[in-house]
């Protein structure tokens, strides 16, 4: 199995979004799906425990959303999620339980597992975050190459096209990201992985790794 595989990186019982991968071996396969899974999830949701709020936007009743939050729709945000002041979430973006949204942080096109938590100034466009994965402040997925080209995903020789314009990161289970990092298009980091402060990531991390530096990523002991 591959490191950059669905089964390496997430458990699946942890999203609300779980058939959103059905029949896919890559999880970035999904990102051109999230907005019409979205629409067709959201009309089987028991309205007494989510409240449809405008077209597509489906509210868990226990989750806090400040007043001051931007939720444009598609959108499912679950149980006891937290979307805190100024959020933006610009559409096709699934919160899962527990998870927060901080101040200042955008979404688009994003599956964000349970208790996933991007809470102060984070930018998380075309990505799959998995369960409890962390992003630091102002730590951003760029989701878009400089030269507009379709992303590849690197693995040290080997190069996996996509035949995506966009797409982020793919951020396994308990990936903890630290403050002010760039994990450039077509980024995978393996479950338990720390990436420290102020990284630049492309291609490939393996799981229980520590990375520091592109040559030098180190296995936890």
């Amino acid at each position: 199995m591959k490191p950059y595989e669905i089964k390496s990186l997430f458990n699946l019982s942890e999203t609300i979004a779980a058939d959103l991968w059905e029949g896919l071996t890559y999880p970035w396969e999904a990102l051109p799906r999230i907005g019409s899974f979205i629409c067709a999830l959201g009309e089987t949701l028991d309205p007494e425990k989510y409240e449809r709020q405008g077209e597509h936007v489906w509210i868990s009743r226990t989750a806090k959303v400040a007043p001051t939050a931007f939720i444009n729709g598609p959108v499912i945000i679950d149980e006891e999620a937290e979307i805190r002041h100024c959020a933006f979430i610009r559409g096709n973006a699934i919160v899962g339980k527990g998870a927060v949204v901080g101040n200042s942080t955008e979404l688009k096109n994003v599956v964000l597992f349970n208790k996933v938590q991007v809470p102060h100034y984070n930018y998380v466009g075309d990505s799959v975050l998995g369960y409890k994965a962390h992003m630091g402040a102002g730590s951003i997925t760029s989701n878009v190459k400089s030269d507009k080209s379709l992303v590849a995903v690197k693995d040290g020789a080997e190069e996996i096209a996509t035949g995506l314009k966009k797409f982020g990161a793919m951020l396994g289970d308990e990936v903890e990201v630290g403050c002010n990092s760039v994990l450039n298009p077509g980024t995978v980091v393996g479950c338990k992985s720390n990436i420290y402060p102020l990284s630049m990531v492309r291609g490939v991390v393996p799981a229980y790794s520590i990375y520091k530096n592109k040559n030098e990523i180190v296995e936890k002991q």
